[in-house]
């Protein structure tokens, strides 16, 4: 694809959002259900607040609601607390605080749903601020209401717990609205960094063509973080890593770097390419025994940080053996990826953290004799939050010339106009599902999983002990 075809692509991915926020169109309420939690306080408002400050030209509502029993002063006052964090100013944030208001409601309930819908302007997008399962309820609620043609679904991660409860979900979801209303929000990916990584691999001949199977070693798709448990005992303890990042996450994140150029960024487009690649991903050679890592982090240091064991962190449950470290090696059966091992891992207490995806590419085919040092291979990284880029080459080192040094080349791609949660909002507000996980694809997602998840409960795989701060188990492969 000539890169004049992809900055099209973006131009026309940017110009239909612009079609899309036309002042003509009909007012909306964004509805919060569990407005009163820890998510809508500190990443759902913050977000909203930037996105209204630049400017969002519809004229919105917001409505929180939550089990709790909040005087329109205390909902009010969480909403200022939480734009405020962000600076956020101007008339649009002036009007929704205004304007804002909370009602208690039990949204299990048809009867508390339907006083709630009622409340709503416009078309509406109904966040779930919830735990999955009180999700999945109120869904089922939600089939005796009556939904606005124009109603949007918005849910977060995890879109089930296995193949079947994300098929089922998907059948439930699909009863109330159509497939593009659903928005299965992941903030982990958001606008700027698919454009990105889309950017550096489609507008740039010189790295295109090199990216395949002929050319490519390996790809390694990591992102450990120094952050241990942080008080998420509750949901973590029974997710761990895999669910927690790879599986949602990483699986999305792969799919986007292994894609083909789709012929447009509109959403049937780009979601089809990345369900071309989910259904091709598979464990290397089919054995998650030996292609899959597990490992939790005992007592250790980062910096001046000192972390306890995780099985003694609060609300813990060592019997679980939930992993804080996963490691996977995959293999994308396409034309171009055939052969190639994808290698995708994350961690908790790392203590250098690497958030990155690294192609390293084969060695040359010949060096000529006489050169010495040429012998670490030629590696594109693509660095993920902050976004940039690092390649790493070999090049004739200053003093011998016959000696050849690795040199590194980077680039900072900057930060985006919004937060996480103020580009997952902009979508939402804007029905655009080009971002959002398709129902197919979050069920692949699980299938693809799967085997290595039945692999560890089955204790075929040992869970490997690392102390906090170092890079893992020593026993695992570089």
């Amino acid at each position: 694809m000539a890169a004049h075809q992809i900055v099209g692509m973006v131009h026309d991915w940017a110009m239909a959002k612009t079609t899309k926020t036309s002042p003509q169109k009909a007012d909306q309420t964004l509805l919060i259900l569990g407005a009163s939690g820890d998510l809508t306080g500190r990443l759902l408002l913050p977000g909203l607040a930037g996105l209204l400050a630049r400017g969002h030209s519809q004229q919105l509502t917001l409505v929180g609601s939550g089990i709790e029993d909040w005087s329109a002063e205390k909902w009010k006052q969480r909403v200022t607390s939480s734009f405020a964090t962000v600076e956020a100013s101007g008339r649009q944030v002036t009007e929704v605080i205004n304007n804002t208001v909370y009602h208690q409601a039990d949204v299990t309930e048809v009867d508390d749903l339907q006083r709630l819908l009622a409340q709503c302007e416009g078309s509406i997008a109904i966040f779930f601020a919830l735990p999955p399962p009180i999700t999945v309820k109120v869904c089922q609620a939600l089939l005796e209401c009556t939904l606005g043609k124009d109603t949007r679904l918005v849910l977060e991660k995890p879109f089930g717990t296995d193949v079947s409860s994300a098929t089922d979900l998907n059948a439930l979801l699909t009863r109330l609205v159509p497939e593009e209303q659903v928005h299965r929000v992941d903030h982990f990916l958001g606008t700027s960094s698919v454009l990105n990584i889309l950017g550096l691999r489609f507008t740039n001949r010189i790295f295109e063509p090199l990216l395949n199977a002929d050319h490519v070693e390996r790809v390694e798709i990591v992102y450990d973080e120094v952050l241990g448990l942080e008080g998420r005992a509750r949901y973590y303890d029974g997710a761990g890593a895999m669910v927690d990042m790879i599986q949602s996450h990483l699986l999305q994140v792969l799919a986007v770097m292994a894609m083909e150029p789709p012929p447009t960024l509109r959403a049937v487009d780009f979601r089809d390419q990345k369900a071309q690649v989910l259904r091709a991903t598979r464990v290397w050679q089919n054995d998650p025994v030996t292609s899959s890592r597990r490992g939790r982090y005992t007592a250790g240091k980062i910096g001046r940080r000192t972390f306890m064991s995780y099985e003694d962190e609060t609300g813990v449950d060592p019997s679980r053996h939930t992993e804080t470290l996963a490691e996977v090696d995959f293999e994308v059966n396409t034309w171009r990826w055939a052969g190639v091992p994808f290698r995708v891992r994350s961690g908790k207490a790392i203590g250098e953290p690497r958030n990155e995806i690294a192609i390293t590419f084969k060695p040359a085919q010949q060096v000529p004799v006489g050169f010495h040092g040429a012998e670490r291979p030629d590696q594109l990284r693509m660095l993920l939050k902050p976004d940039g880029l690092s390649l790493d080459i070999n090049v004739n080192g200053p003093g011998n010339p016959f000696v050849v040094d690795s040199a590194t080349l980077t680039a900072d791609f900057g930060a985006g106009e919004l937060e996480a949660y103020g580009e997952v909002l902009e979508l939402v507000l804007d029905h655009d599902p080009t971002l959002s996980i398709r129902g197919d694809t979050a069920v692949e997602c699980w299938q693809i999983i799967e085997p290595v998840i039945d692999a560890w409960r089955a204790d075929q795989v040992p869970l490997d002990d690392y102390p906090a701060g170092s890079h893992g188990p020593e026993s695992w492969p570089g």
